[in-house]
Order: structure tokens, then sequence, then C-alpha cells
């Protein structure tokens, strides 16, 4: 096949080492092409075939995108696929007086040994093609924008992309900048829970469009008319940057209480924020809500603990391997990162196995997790909660754990706690982030 395309159009097959160019052929040109070949009185449609490029955009530069084969219709009231002309595949010409149907090559007479020669040379010293024929070539690692036409293109549910995405990433078959993301940020979602949980959760906004960020979360609560009502609000800590309009990622000042720096674990009194001032202390924008309305979220600093336990654990150690096998659908990309979920929790606390797999520090931090999750983070709150709270923080900075914001918040900010933290959870409202992403198709 590939010699029948060189003796036909003058040029060797290419770019079969690049993900963009087309790996198979129409079968109809296909057998149109091989008969030519041996003699066949066939000839093709066109003189010069669709020259590939790299596509710049998948909008208005893409053929894949903008063509969709399997709409195609036959008979004679059938609608003609309209086939573009764009930079990245530029349409074929057809046969004319000055590009007429080549002649077949004469396959009876063997080729001479200068031509072949030449003709190897010049494949060799051409690094702009490549050879049809199985030789060794260097291993090619999907890009960010690579991985994703690929999801695209599989029509992958965001669970299952993270998935594909996790093992590639362990296999090493991706490049380096890829990142696993959590699908939970593409999607906005806000929920109205009734303090004390004594009644269902209502949801009152939903969007899979809208980005957790600054400026979505203003429209969200604008559209909620939140000024009117002035609700008390609780999610995780990355939403409570947004409502009190603090820049994201690894900042100098991340908590909303206080102005705290690298010094954890060696001191517990901070100086207070007393104003949001745009431009100072990591203050980005406006804030969108009173901070005194902002509830601690007891389950996220709950996931925020075993997130980090998890993460100070040896990976080579009987702990984290039988965490592999307790949750074998679980990828090794988020077990490492300790990304686990309320049921999960709870499964390995329930676990009797899982401490006798622990050292000795490392067990003194999971009883101290145990403890505080059970006597404070939950509907019971202990009379001795503050001491629990405490050993918890000198087990985990004993075992290594990195002081997050939800420890530092557990640490620094005790007295900012509900009394009874199960009637103030945010668990409602995850409940219905679990079930709005089957909606989603995930």
């Amino acid at each position: 096949m590939c010699e029948a395309y060189k003796a036909y159009f003058g040029m060797p097959v290419g770019d079969q080492d690049k993900p963009w160019a087309p790996h198979f052929t129409c079968e109809h040109c296909k057998k149109t092409l091989e008969g030519w070949y041996r003699g066949e009185k066939r000839a093709m449609h066109f003189a010069v075939p669709r020259i590939w490029h790299e596509p710049t955009d998948h909008s208005t530069n893409c053929y894949f995108c903008m063509v969709d084969p399997s709409k195609r219709r036959t008979g004679k009231n059938a609608t003609p696929v309209t086939y573009p002309d764009i930079p990245s595949s530029i349409a074929p010409v057809p046969h004319c007086p000055e590009l007429p149907v080549p002649t077949p090559p004469d396959r009876a007479t063997p080729p001479s040994e200068k031509s072949s020669r030449s003709d190897t040379q010049e494949d060799v010293e051409d690094h702009d093609f490549s050879s049809c024929a199985d030789e060794e070539r260097k291993p090619y690692y999907p890009n960010q924008k690579d991985l994703n036409d690929l999801i695209r293109d599989l029509g992958l549910t965001k669970s299952n992309a993270e998935l594909l995405t996790s093992r590639l990433k362990q296999w090493n078959l991706l490049d380096e900048s890829v990142q696993v993301t959590d699908s939970s940020c593409k999607s906005l979602k806000a929920v109205l829970l009734h303090n004390g949980n004594k009644y269902p959760s209502l949801p009152v906004a939903h969007s899979v469009h809208l980005k957790e960020e600054y400026t979505s979360v203003k429209m969200l609560l604008g559209a909620l008319k939140y000024d009117e009502y002035g609700w008390e609000v609780i999610g995780d800590f990355k939403m409570v940057s947004f409502l009190m309009g603090l820049q994201g990622g690894f900042t100098k000042y991340p908590c909303f209480i206080c102005r705290d720096t690298k010094a954890h674990y060696h001191r517990r009194d901070w100086p207070q924020r007393t104003e949001f001032t745009v431009g100072k202390n990591n203050v980005k924008w406006e804030p969108l809500v009173d901070p005194r309305k902002v509830l601690m979220p007891p389950l996220h600093i709950k996931l925020g603990l075993i997130k980090q336990f998890v993460r100070a654990l040896d990976k080579e150690s009987r702990a984290f391997n039988y965490l592999q096998d307790l949750f074998p659908k679980l990828s090794e990309a988020k077990i490492k990162a300790g990304v686990f979920v309320g049921p999960q929790i709870k499964k390995i606390i329930e676990c009797s196995e899982f401490p006798k797999k622990l050292n000795r520090k490392e067990r003194a931090a999971w009883n101290s997790f145990v403890a505080v999750v059970r006597g404070f983070l939950g509907n019971h709150k202990d009379e001795n909660y503050v001491q629990l709270v405490q050993t918890l923080i000198k087990n985990y900075a004993a075992m290594g754990c990195r002081m997050s914001v939800k420890i530092h918040i557990l640490d620094a900010h005790l007295d900012k706690f509900k009394e009874n933290m199960g009637a103030y959870s945010e668990e409602q409202g995850e409940r219905f982030h679990q079930d709005i992403m089957n909606f989603d198709g995930t």
C-alpha cells in the first residue's frame, strides 16, 4: 500500500509518528490504489492527495471536529457531505490535463542497484517523512492537549477520564506536564441546608459550565439574591477563599481568619484579619460574604486530615499497600494523594486490620484521627475535645504530616467551631454533589 501510494502521488506516506495525522485509509481508495499498482485500469479521483498539518484549534481548523463521517447517507436524495479545505487539512487536487493519471510502474523489471541505493539514501536523509516499514522509533508521550483530544474522541465520562489519566501517568506513558485533575472543579453547585439537618437539603443552583472561580461564585450569589437573605455559608476552603476574595493557590496568608506564616506546629496565636483590603495580605477581590457568616466544614476538615495522613505514609509500607488492596477500583494516584470520600474513610476507620499495618508513630496519629472524628467532628462532642485535637496535632507533627489550611484551622481556630458539628455539617451538600455527578454522566 505504501509503495503504491508513493508511485501514484510521487511522495511517501508521512507524519505517521504524529498523533494528529490519520492512521487509517478509505477501503475504496485502498482497493483502487492497489488495483492501479497491479496494472488494472483504475485511477484515483485526485492527483494530489489531501495534505495534513497539525490543527491549531478544534472549532475552525480541525478536520475531524468539523466532519462527522458517521452522518454520511447514501442514495439520490441524500445530503452530500461537505469536506472542508482548511490550513490543517488542504483539500486534494483532482486530475486535469496538467496532472494526468500516472502510469503504473513495470513491477516485472527489478530496479537497478543505483536507483535502489538512491531511493534508500533519499528516504534516510528525508527527515520530513516517516517510512511505513517497521523501524525503531522514539516513543511519543502525549501532552495535556493530546490527552484531552483522546478523552473527547473516546467519549469518556469525567470519572473514567480521571481513571485513564491516572493509569497512563502510573505507567509513565504521559508527558510530565499532564496533571490528574479533579472533575468536581469543572462544575458549580449550591445547596440550601437546614441548620440542624432536620430537614432535607434543597438544591438551588447547578451548572456544568461555570468553574469554581470568583466571578462564577459572584454571579451565583447574585442570582440567588444572597444580599437579601444573608445565609450562613459552608463549603470547602477553596470556595471559602473565593467568598473572601482571597488569592488561590499556595500563598503566604491562605487563612481567612488570621495572617499565619510557615512557622506551623510551633505557634498557635496569629494576628487576626481585621479587614479585607484588595492588594494586601493576599486579598485579590472584594469579599462576597461576611466572614462571620462562614461556618467551619467538619467533613472537609476530616477529608484534609486523612489526606495529609496518607500522604505522609511510606508508599512502600504495608499500610499503604493495604489501602490499595482495600480499594482496588481507586487509582494509585488518588491513593497516593490521599483523596478519599466520606464512606471510604468510614470503611478504613471500621477496619480492624489497618492499624496493625502501621508503625508506632503512624498508629498514634491514626488513633488520634479516629478520636477527633468520633469525639468532635460528628454529632457527639466529648468534653475533652480540646485535648483530643491537641493530641492529634502533636502526633501529626511527629509523623511528619504537612500543616495544611484545614489542619491549621483545627489547630489555631478551635473556638470558631459550632457546639455540635454534626448539626451544621456540609455532608448533605456533598451527598447532592455525588448524586449530581451521576446526572452529569460520571
